[in-house]
């Protein structure tokens, strides 16, 4: 049978850290994640270059994203559990050094391959990747949960307000940072770059934190961690593959299959285990579920769209990987600003109204783009961009400090693990269901641009015109009319994702009137198993 346990939260979390100014220890845990947002920045400039030098083939290359996304959405709830456990400071300066270390044997998977046998320099890079996220999923819970101790409630808001600064800050710097190092040293260097960032976060980390666990907790769900785990797998699987294999197709339906039946059976297990892995009185926390809710709904408008921008831009705009990143500039830089003030508005006017006129700057930034021209101009993409990191900042804050922040403080590592989760989850639903609705788009309209010369080009030929206007691009030596009807295509197909978005963003603003503020009570009841 359940039983309620008491679990009192910190009366003073800053004196907790002993005398450590809760300002230092975020900077300590934002050089941890700025490592986590570097390398998601710059692994898409560096690609082409790793396909040449490795003679990788286009599999290679998104399992070299896929390995890294799959390990790091399939491990982070467990992560933080782990942290709740053991000690998030310890959990967090393990995934830190893990992370930069795996970094820097990416760098080296050439030499790797030379001493192992068997082994080639693409296959050593894509199961580094995959061990890069497995630390980076570690890291990512633990350093929100010591935020979670580090800050009285009070001060929860503006941490989270800077937090989403740096994070803007890193994103800012990735693209540009990236483009210089591969276009100026090699791609190995954009993977070095993390060994000095995480020497600094570990120093500062075993200097400034605290350790903290969940005092109540004594072992680890095992069976718990391996069905969610599984079901986490097969769904992010599923949507990294259904694009290729077909929703309809028999695999697509089997794994989605084998999600429903290990997530019904983590449910039930949950239900019954003296101490679960994610206890289901977390979601009984209605702000809880609708902030985890939020956070899908807004990384899945987000990333979904904004991936197609990268192709955009280089695909028919024919820009290098440095000028694509400064295109993008204005929304990372705007995001340095707008946190903040983001953290301060909810702080002032709670996350209600605030989250809601975020998600409705986010609208009308979607829409903007969703009118885009095929010429369109630094002002023209800059504008909705300043505009979406004004509108994503408030929900990326607030909804973390709804979920984090209502959790107990003996559960923090989970509640972070369960945003990250949403995030990663929602932006890879996203990514593949506004993928298909492109390619859909596409489909239907490049025959039209093509008009009477689409009558004369065979089947085989015209699916693959329309699978590299997916891309944004041509093959080389065709006439220009028909490169003109594939960027033509592949905009029609841009301005319907976006209107999707438009929609999404829209519909989740009615979400935020449900929520309520983080919990700043003592004593928070919750049910243990």
């Amino acid at each position: 049978m359940a039983q309620a346990k008491a679990v009192d939260a910190p009366s003073s979390p800053v004196a907790d850290k002993g005398g450590a100014n809760p300002w230092l220890v975020l900077l300590a845990v934002s050089l941890g994640v700025i490592m986590v947002m570097l390398d998601g920045t710059v692994v898409g400039i560096a690609n082409p270059v790793i396909q040449a030098d490795l003679k990788a083939s286009l599999s290679d290359l998104q399992w070299v994203t896929s390995g890294y996304l799959l390990a790091l959405a399939v491990f982070l709830i467990t992560a933080g559990k782990l942290g709740d456990l053991f000690g998030h400071k310890r959990v967090f300066l393990i995934g830190v050094a893990g992370f930069a270390v795996s970094s820097v044997g990416i760098g080296l998977s050439a030499e790797l391959a030379d001493v192992i046998p068997g082994l080639s320099p693409i296959g050593a890079l894509i199961g580094l990747r995959v061990l890069q996220g497995l630390f980076g999923a570690l890291l990512q819970p633990a350093a929100l949960a010591l935020l979670r101790s580090a800050f009285p409630g009070e001060k929860l808001n503006q941490a989270m307000g800077a937090w989403g600064a740096i994070i803007g800050l890193s994103s800012a710097a990735g693209p540009i940072v990236g483009g210089l190092l591969v276009e100026n040293i090699s791609w190995e260097s954009v993977f070095f770059i993390n060994a000095p960032v995480g020497v600094i976060a570990l120093a500062m980390g075993m200097w400034l934190i605290k350790d903290s666990r969940a005092k109540t907790l004594a072992r680890i769900d095992w069976l718990g961690v391996v069905l969610l785990s599984g079901a986490m797998f097969s769904l992010v699987w599923t949507i990294i593959k259904a694009p290729e294999w077909g929703w309809g197709d028999s695999t697509t339906l089997s794994f989605i299959g084998a999600f429903a039946v290990l997530i019904l059976a983590f449910v039930l297990w949950q239900s019954k285990a003296k101490q679960p892995l994610v206890p289901l009185s977390l979601f009984r926390n209605a702000s809880i579920s609708i902030g985890t809710v939020l956070m899908m709904m807004v990384a899945f408008a987000m990333f979904g769209a904004m991936f197609f921008l990268g192709f955009f831009f280089q695909g028919v705009h024919g820009l290098s990987p440095l000028e694509a990143g400064l295109r993008m500039l204005p929304m990372s830089a705007g995001m340095i600003v707008a946190s903040p003030l983001a953290g301060m508005a909810i702080g002032r006017f709670g996350p209600k109204f605030t989250m809601a006129g975020g998600l409705l700057i986010t609208a009308l930034s979607m829409f903007l783009m969703s009118q885009l021209s095929i010429d369109a101009s630094f002002i023209a993409t800059g504008v909705p961009f300043v505009l979406l990191a004004f509108g994503l900042s408030p929900v990326f804050v607030g909804a973390t400090e709804i979920i984090v922040g209502n959790a107990p403080v003996n559960l923090s590592g989970v509640a972070g693990g369960l945003q990250q989760s949403a995030m990663q989850v929602g932006g890879a639903l996203g990514t593949a269901i506004l993928g298909a609705v492109m390619a859909s788009e596409i489909s239907d309209t490049l025959p039209g641009h093509l008009g009477p010369a689409a009558q004369a080009i065979p089947a085989d030929q015209m699916a693959g015109l329309a699978k590299a206007a997916a891309f944004g691009t041509a093959p080389p030596g065709l006439p220009q009319p028909i490169i003109d009807a594939v960027h033509n295509s592949f905009m029609d197909g841009m301005h319907v994702a976006f209107l999707v978005s438009t929609s999404i963003a829209v519909l989740t603003a009615a979400l935020t009137f449900f929520v309520k503020v983080g919990r700043k009570a003592e004593g928070v009841q919750v049910h243990m198993g």
